[in-house]
Order: structure tokens, then sequence, then C-alpha cells
């Protein structure tokens, strides 16, 4: 049986996360403990609330050393939400910068819209070769946000030294109001996505199987 641990750094809807991955076969641990985040099969990161706060509660548990750590040794790690953002360069959250872990080019914006947090379901514009949209392509997710990434551009991983090597990167989009953002991003061992698998019915447990079939 594959493992998986939800990584517990304050900062997350972990209980549903963990029902959800256990619901697909998966030994699920929820911890902060390094050692057993680093040698799990896979890493999810879950994220609600403040992109700065997210990021100085991570790395409180040496959550930033942990998701390094295992992108160096090709193991995979899932950033869910705002687990997801903070995979970004930086994000820009009630008027200040925080910095991010620098494995996606790109900042975290407020979306532009009418109507804003972006609440309920949506679909995706799903990249060609996709791991985590195979076979559900034109599903719909469920979405709880008021900040995205508007674009991403390549970015030096060398100074934590991980190299995605030859690895396509996959970007899948969404449009809400007059924002188009990174919705889900693939690259090497590195997956995240901006809406919610674990509370996206069959749509997102299929992505979750998905994810698991390359652990």
């Amino acid at each position: 049986m594959k493992t998986v641990v939800v990584f517990d750094y304050g900062f997350g809807n972990v209980r549903s996360m963990v029902r959800a991955l256990a619901d697909q076969g998966l030994d699920v641990t929820l911890t902060s403990n390094y050692r057993q985040a680093l040698e799990a099969d896979g890493l999810v990161v879950p994220g609600v609330g403040a992109y700065g706060a997210c990021m100085e509660g991570l790395r409180k548990v040496s959550g930033d050393r942990v998701i390094y750590d295992r992108l160096r040794a090709e193991r995979p790690v899932l950033g869910v939400c705002v687990g997801e953002q903070i995979m970004f360069e930086e994000g820009e959250e009630h008027g200040e910068d925080a910095e991010g872990l620098g494995l996606i080019g790109g900042t975290v914006t407020k979306l532009d819209a009418d109507v804003v947090p972006h609440m309920g379901w949506d679909t995706v514009e799903a990249p060609e070769g996709s791991i985590l949209f195979a076979g559900i392509e034109h599903e719909r997710f469920y979405y709880v946000h008021s900040y995205a990434a508007m674009a991403v551009h390549p970015v030096d991983t060398s100074e934590y030294s991980i190299d995605f090597g030859d690895s396509a990167e996959r970007v899948a989009w969404c449009d809400y109001g007059r924002s188009r953002f990174v919705a889900a991003y693939e690259h090497g061992p590195l997956f995240a996505t901006q809406f919610h698998p674990e509370k996206s019915a069959e749509a997102g447990a299929q992505l979750l199987r998905n994810w698991a079939a390359v652990l």
C-alpha cells in the first residue's frame, strides 16, 4: 500500500483531505514530522488563509525543507489551494508581498471579478498530456479562493539544487470574472491545484487516483 503524508502545519482543511486520500486505498498519515513527510511515497501540502501566514507556519515546522528535499529526490508533492499558491515566487495579500517557495515562476494576486471570492464549481482548460486530468479533462472542480496566479514564467530552481530535467511543464487554466488564472500545475514530481480535489466529488477522487498512480 502506498503511503501519503498530509502535511499538518496549521493551515489546511486537513481532515477532509485525509479522508479523500484514504478512500483511494492509500495509507494516510497527518503529521508535521520531517522524516515521515520526507520518506512517504507522496506528500500533500494543503493550505487555507493568508499567503504570508501559511509560509510562516510552513517554515516553523521545516515544511519548506521537506518540499525542497522531496523534489530533489524526485518524490511527488501535491499542493492544494494556498498549498499551490506558496509554490510560486511570491504572493500579494492585504497590500503586502510575501516570499513563496520559488518553485513556479509567477506571482499570486487578487482575482479581478465582480464577486470575490470565487466560490463553487468550475471547469478547467486542461493541458495536453496531463497526468492529473487524464480522463477528466472536461469535469468541474470546486474552488474557494480570492487570489491566484495569473501567469507562469520560467524560474531557476538551481539555488535549491532542484533540477526538473526535461520534464514537461503543464499548466491548466480557469476563467473567472476578468481573470484567467492557474487552476493546476504539473512539472516532474511537483503537482498543484488551486481547486479542492477533496471537495470535488468523483472528479476530484479521480484526480487523486491519477496522482496516486505516479507514487
